[in-house]
């Protein structure tokens, strides 16, 4: 369980957390939804250890973890872009984690073929990241970070970057991993699609607050996000042909 009790932060005189609070059980995704300069880049870089809050507390399991370095909270912080090392092939960049934790071989590339299967990417495990499409470097990217197995994974808007068919794929494929390796996660976005199609549980953040909601249905209802508005725009546009 990861708790987040009053989380604000502010940078000079701007406030850009404002008291955040939410809880997130294993195993679900919480898709935040907020438009540029909310707080939601600030937000996960302060769950990942990169920037320190002005006050509140990040709990996993009961424990604070505000003073364990960022590369010991076991979270791992995905960008738009993905940063994979380019001298490394597919399968590698992936088997890297298991690599530098000693893992034995055979067990190395029996998780990573595994890994590499369920994100349909077992016929490019001896390309080069620069042989491959934004969307295989994007899965090459959430390979690597689901295959040590994080205790949280943070998704900063990281299918921006891609046309408009591939995003959708994406989103899909992460939906159907998400749920298969059980992934507790944090994901932001702008996009209203995107985050009904990902999110287990709903958020909205603006101006620095973050809403939570009980149910689909009530964060669809909230007319900050702009969904139902939305659903009423194309009711109006089908039902005048």
């Amino acid at each position: 369980m990861l708790s987040v009790s009053a989380l604000s932060k502010s940078f000079g005189n701007t406030p850009v957390l404002q008291s955040c609070s939410f809880t997130l059980p294993v195993g679900d995704v919480l898709a935040v939804l907020g438009r540029s300069g909310c707080g939601k880049t600030t937000l996960l870089k302060v769950l990942a250890g990169l920037e320190a809050p002005d006050s509140g507390d990040v709990q996993f399991d009961g424990r604070s973890v505000l003073g364990i370095p960022a590369e010991r909270r076991q979270v791992v912080y995905l960008y738009q872009e993905p940063l994979l090392f380019p001298h490394l092939n597919v399968f590698e960049n992936v088997a890297f984690g298991l690599r530098i934790r000693n893992v034995p071989g055979p067990d190395v590339t029996a998780q990573v073929e595994a890994m590499l299967a369920s994100l349909e990417l077992s016929d490019q495990a001896r390309k080069q990241p620069n042989q491959l499409s934004g969307g295989q470097r994007q899965r090459v990217s959430f390979g690597r970070a689901l295959i040590i197995r994080p205790r949280l994974l943070l998704l900063d808007e990281p299918f921006g970057n891609l046309d408009a068919q591939t995003r959708a794929t994406m989103q899909d494929l992460f939906r159907t991993v998400a749920a298969a390796y059980a992934m507790t996660a944090l994901f932001v976005t702008h996009d209203t699609r995107e985050a009904l199609t990902i999110g287990t549980r709903f958020g909205y953040l603006e101006a620095g607050q973050l809403t939570t909601y009980d149910s689909r249905s009530a964060f669809i209802d909230d007319p900050r996000t702009g969904i139902q508005a939305d659903v009423n725009f194309w009711t109006s546009m089908y039902a005048g042909q």
